[in-house]
C-alpha cells in the first residue's frame, strides 16, 4: 500500500503538473505513454515487442499522437488515410515474410496501434481546444469520480455482479454509484464554468465518462484475462502498467470528441 501511495503521488504530481503546463511537453508525455502503453499491448499478446511487426505498430503511434500542432507542423496525412496506409502495411508484412507472421498477428498488432494510438491522440487533442485545461480535467475528474463511485458503492452495498467472468469485484450497484457519483462532478464543472458548460451537456458528459469508462476498463480486463495477466506492465509498482491506469481514458476521449460534447 506504500509502494502504491508513493508512486500515485509522484506520477500523478508529474502527470498534473505538465498537464496544467500544456505545449511541447504534455504533449511529448502522452506520446511517451502512448508508446509505452503499445509496448504493453504487444507484450500481452506474445509477440516479439522490438520486431519488425511491433515497429511498425510504433509508427502508427507515432503518426497519430506526434505533437504537430506544438511544432507547428501539418500532418503529412489524413486520419482516414493514415488508419488505410497502416493497415496496408501490417497486411503486406503477412506477405513479405511468406505468412511467418500470420494474418492474426497482423491483425492485432493494427488494432492494437489504434486502440492506444487513436485514444491517447484524443487526450492530447482535447489540451488544445480553446480553454483546453478546462476540458480535459473535466473529462479526468469524471472518470475518476466514476472510478471512486464505483468501487466505494460497490464494497458498501454492491451485491449483483456485473460481469463475474472477467471481472468478479465489480458490481452494478457499484457502477450506478459510478455514473452518479460523475455526473455530480460535471454538474459542479458546469456550475464553476462561468458558461463555457451548460447543465445538459454536463449531463452528457458526466453519464459518457462513467458508461464508457467502465465499458474501457473491462475491456481491459477481458484481453488481460484472456493472455492469463493481471497488469499490462509493472511501470508503475503497485499500480501496473499505463494501460492498467489508463484503460478508461483511451475510451471516454475519443467517444466524448466523437459526441462533440467538446468545442471546436
Amino acid at each position: 500500500m506504500k509502494q502504491r501511495l508513493i508512486t500515485g503521488i509522484i506520477a500523478g504530481a508529474l502527470f498534473l503538473g505538465l498537464c496544467l503546463l500544456g505545449g511541447l511537453w504534455y504533449q511529448l508525455l502522452i506520446l511517451a505513454m502512448a508508446l509505452i502503453g503499445y509496448y504493453e499491448f504487444v507484450r500481452m499478446t506474445k509477440v516479439n515487442p522490438f520486431g519488425g511487426t511491433s515497429l511498425v505498430g510504433y509508427l502508427g503511434i507515432i503518426m497519430f499522437v506526434f505533437p504537430y500542432d506544438s511544432l507547428g507542423i501539418e500532418p503529412w496525412l489524413p486520419l482516414q488515410s493514415g488508419i488505410w496506409l497502416l493497415m496496408f502495411v501490417f497486411m503486406v508484412v503477412t506477405v513479405v515474410t511468406k505468412n511467418q507472421i500470420p494474418i492474426g498477428t497482423a491483425a492485432m498488432m493494427f488494432l492494437g496501434s489504434l486502440y492506444v494510438g487513436i485514444g491517447f491522440a484524443y487526450i492530447a487533442e482535447s489540451r488544445l481546444l480553446p480553454h483546453g485545461i478546462f476540458w480535459t480535467f473535466l473529462l479526468f475528474c469524471c472518470i475518476w469520480a466514476s472510478d471512486a463511485g464505483a468501487y466505494f458503492v460497490g464494497k458498501m452495498i454492491g451485491k449483483i455482479k456485473l460481469w463475474p467472468s472477467i471481472s468478479p469485484n465489480k458490481t452494478v450497484e457499484g457502477a450506478l454509484g459510478g455514473v452518479v457519483l460523475s455526473i455530480v462532478v460535471a454538474v459542479v464543472f458546469a456550475l464553476s464554468s462561468g458558461g463555457i458548460l451548460t447543465f445538459g451537456r454536463a449531463l452528457f458528459i458526466g453519464i459518457a465518462c462513467a458508461v464508457i469508462g467502465q465499458l474501457g476498463d473491462l475491456v481491459q480486463s477481458a484481453y488481460k484475462r484472456v493472455y492469463g495477466i493481471k497488469d499490462s506492465g509493472n511501470l508503475l509498482p503497485g499500480h501496473g502498467g499505463i494501460l492498467d491506469r489508463c484503460d478508461s481514458w483511451i475510451a471516454v476521449f475519443p467517444f466524448v470528441h466523437m459526441l462533440m460534447l467538446l468545442p471546436y
